[in-house]
């Protein structure tokens, strides 16, 4: 999900070098909500290479496929950009029409995708994945644009509106991911959730899976200020975020559209690096560990010398976290104490 918001601003980009361009996307059809919220965004096809897999031998999932590459190939594209530099990218920008561009074959993030490109570009690597996908589509396009300057073009009337209402002004904790090595531990989850609520803030906990919803109702303990979302599309979740004094948030999809969205944020980091990955925008505290194998970019921690999963976090510890998000909350206007009173 991540990339798929860091995508974003390299349209805007295109946008202001030429206010008649318009944009089709292809995108995993479980982040398709996002790139609708693009003003530039015509159309966008939702692609499931997984399930396909899985389907193909049913009649129903090869007809779900057959409607996809009619869809995909009823236009004929002025350019076909493969932005993500991964095989599957460029597979699907090869079933399109038109003329392709993508990454050369130093520049890709998966050997192989350059393959496909008719026009390959060399595109700087160690960088932030954001600044690669703006650099290739202003190259591929030919125009010029401040790398200063990020707008993720986002309009928030495009939002879905989630089925209810926050009348109280609340931090969104965006506590759980994919990655068990990106996961702040719940315990320290509920020690910053008694900093926030006392200082009278309602928690907003939003969740994806079976999982992740148990760990929001171990954060919000049956508190009434602790308000466990029920299960809702991305664009919903956006729309509670974008209402949200700030967020509290890890290295995953939802950090990155607060983010995208400019809503004051703490995002954390441990196995990965924000220089590569982390959440860009207006009002964002980056808190990176400085342990000894931070970055390490695997997916469940592997450091045999602590009992504390991930390790890393360890030394992390709510009460940092806290002043960061006070300090941060401080910078905007609102005075909740003033503004609610707990039931």
């Amino acid at each position: 999900m991540g990339d798929v918001v860091h995508t974003l601003p390299a349209l805007t980009d295109a946008a202001i070098a030429n206010p008649s361009i318009r944009f089709d996307w292809a995108v995993d059809e479980a982040f398709a909500d996002i790139p609708s919220w693009h003003r530039n965004v015509d159309n966008v096809f939702p692609v499931s290479l997984r399930r396909w897999r899985r389907d193909l031998s049913p009649t129903a999932g090869r007809a779900e496929v057959k409607a996809f590459l009619k869809t995909l190939r009823d236009e004929r594209y002025d350019l076909v950009v493969a932005l993500q530099g991964e095989f599957k990218s460029a597979l699907i920008a090869r079933l399109s029409r038109g003329t392709r561009c993508g990454y050369n074959g130093a520049s890709a993030r998966e050997w192989g995708a350059q393959l496909l490109s008719n026009h390959k570009f060399a595109i700087r690597k160690g960088v932030h994945s954001m600044k690669r996908m703006r650099e290739l589509l202003a190259k591929a396009l030919s125009y010029g644009y401040n790398e200063g300057f990020v707008d993720h073009g986002i309009e928030s009337a495009r939002f879905s509106r989630a089925p209810l209402e926050i009348e109280r002004p609340y931090v969104v904790f965006i506590h759980s991911t994919s990655w068990e090595s990106k996961n702040w531990p719940a315990n320290y989850w509920c020690e910053l959730a008694d900093s926030v609520t006392a200082a009278g803030f309602a928690i907003v906990l939003p969740w994806g899976n079976e999982a992740e919803r148990q760990r929001a109702m171990k954060i919000a303990a049956g508190r009434l200020d602790r308000v466990v979302l029920p299960q809702l599309s991305i664009s919903q979740k956006a729309s509670i975020i974008h209402g949200a004094q700030a967020t509290v948030g890890l290295d995953t999809g939802l950090s990155h559209i607060a983010a995208a969205l400019g809503i004051p944020s703490v995002t954390l980091y441990g196995a990965t690096d924000p220089d590569l990955c982390g959440a860009i925008g207006e009002r964002q505290i980056q808190i990176a560990s400085t342990f000894e194998c931070v970055k390490c970019h695997e997916t469940t921690c592997s450091f045999k010398d602590s009992a504390f999963k991930p390790a890393c976090f360890e030394s992390l510890e709510p009460k940092r976290v806290w002043r960061e998000l006070e300090a941060l909350i401080a910078t905007t206007s609102a005075s909740p104490k003033e503004i609610w009173q707990l039931a």
